[in-house]
């Protein structure tokens, strides 16, 4: 036990998540015999959940400000058939046809961030009613018909990396990708040992570092070995690479920017917040219009898997991205959660969802299932909590989400010093 919280830095409750991930593929890898990890399911369970995943990263920001967005699977939607009318009967190009789609993300977002930020009606409501309206409106400007989409704009939903260079059995893009990532933890790794030196802080034992590499890394390599063996023709996806991006990305602003401290402050006391500083009704607002945006390339990755826009697209997608955000250990109140808490939760529930397929399990099962281990999950979270322990996942990942765990709300003292931290 004492060798487990050297080598993770803390309890190993905190890890509760990812145990349980990793519990959940060794479970179905052995009694699916052997499906689950294959290159061809692990590709399909990537591109079948990745619009998911994108929704995911920008609800988890609207729950860490305070709010709900119940609207996500109709804006997206809403923005998939306009797309596909747009690029079928405007003639514009495919990647005009994606700009298009984030910038009627973005006034949707605008749109409703202005209800929630500026004429305080609270975010369920107001995207309750955005539910309901462009559901509505993807009805009635698709006419209730399936609208196709060319080729090339299917290439974001269900692309691949292409082969280049010599044949060496793999794809040599996707093995760039995968060594690229691990060269980028080793780096971190070894930077955030020096800076601890430099400062005088304790240092992780040699045979801890290098264990938490061999970990992590092996996974890597693991992972980019399934993707690179694909299908024939296949390789690591698109979609994947474009969760990939945007992982890297709204995780550093997150945790590394002014805004991203600014959305936790709001979200754990916006009073003192605002005594601080900060402008919570322009966070508000632009976290409901990330949202949007993310919702619409959401809706435009899959309808280009899907090669079509259809009258039933976006169903019960708000449900799903909510779900992994509470799994991945965002609190209900708000001011607790990560991106990354996010993608774990995610994948909980694709691993669960892929895995129950694969068995045969029915479709009533398989939801009572997902509702079980959502309340279980955020159960555990909230026990955790009122014995006066730290969120789980905001300790599993408190070197990406540190600045959530200080802005939480049973845990600030002065706000006003923390923003003051960043200017």
């Amino acid at each position: 036990m004492n060798a487990l919280k050297k080598l993770f830095g803390g309890n190993t409750r905190q890890f509760g998540m990812i145990f349980a991930l990793v519990a959940l593929i060794v479970f179905f890898q052995i009694f699916t015999e052997g499906r689950t990890l294959t290159p061809g399911n692990v590709i399909n369970l990537f591109n079948g959940n990745s619009y998911i995943l994108i929704l995911a990263i920008g609800m988890v920001l609207v729950i860490i400000a305070g709010h709900i967005d119940l609207s996500v699977g109709s804006v997206a939607a809403f923005v998939g058939v306009t797309v596909a009318l747009a690029i079928r009967d405007w003639g514009i190009p495919w990647y005009m046809g994606v700009l298009f789609g984030l910038v009627l993300g973005a006034v949707i977002g605008a749109w409703q961030g202005f209800w929630t930020a500026y004429v305080g009606i609270p975010a369920f409501i107001v995207t309750l009613a955005g539910m309901l309206l462009f559901r509505g409106f993807n009805q009635f400007v698709g006419k209730s018909n399936t609208i196709p989409v060319p080729e090339d704009f299917q290439y974001i939903g269900s692309g691949y990396l292409p082969e280049v260079g010599p044949n060496i059995g793999y794809n040599n893009l996707t093995m760039l990708i995968g060594i690229v990532a691990v060269a980028f933890v080793v780096f971190g790794e070894l930077r955030a040992r020096r800076n601890a030196k430099e400062l005088g802080a304790e240092v992780q034992e040699g045979w801890v570092m290098a264990t938490k590499l061999i970990l992590i890394c092996g996974s890597i390599l693991y992972a980019t070995y399934l993707f690179a063996t694909g299908r024939p023709g296949t390789s690591f996806p698109i979609p994947g690479l474009i969760l990939a991006v945007l992982v890297l990305i709204y995780g550093f602003v997150s945790s590394k920017t002014v805004i991203g401290r600014h959305v936790y402050a709001v979200g754990g006391n916006r009073h003192a917040a605002e005594l601080s500083g900060v402008q919570s009704k322009k966070v508000n607002f632009l976290v409901m219009m990330n949202m949007s945006i993310l919702a619409g390339l959401a809706g435009m990755i899959f309808v280009g898997r899907s090669t079509a826009s259809g009258p039933f697209d976006g169903v019960g997608w708000e449900l799903d991205a909510i779900a992994a955000v509470f799994i991945g250990g965002a609190a209900v109140t708000g001011g607790v959660g990560t991106v990354i808490g996010s993608i774990v939760g995610g994948l909980v529930m694709a691993v669960l969802n892929n895995g129950l397929q694969l068995l045969g399990v029915g479709a009533d099962l398989t939801q009572i299932i997902k509702g079980l281990v959502l309340l279980a999950a955020v159960a555990f979270d909230v026990y955790n909590k009122t014995q006066g322990k730290k969120s789980i996942i905001g300790l599993m990942l408190k070197n990406f989400g540190r600045r959530s765990e200080e802005l939480a709300p049973d845990e600030i003292t002065s706000t006003k010093e923390v923003i003051s931290k960043e200017a």
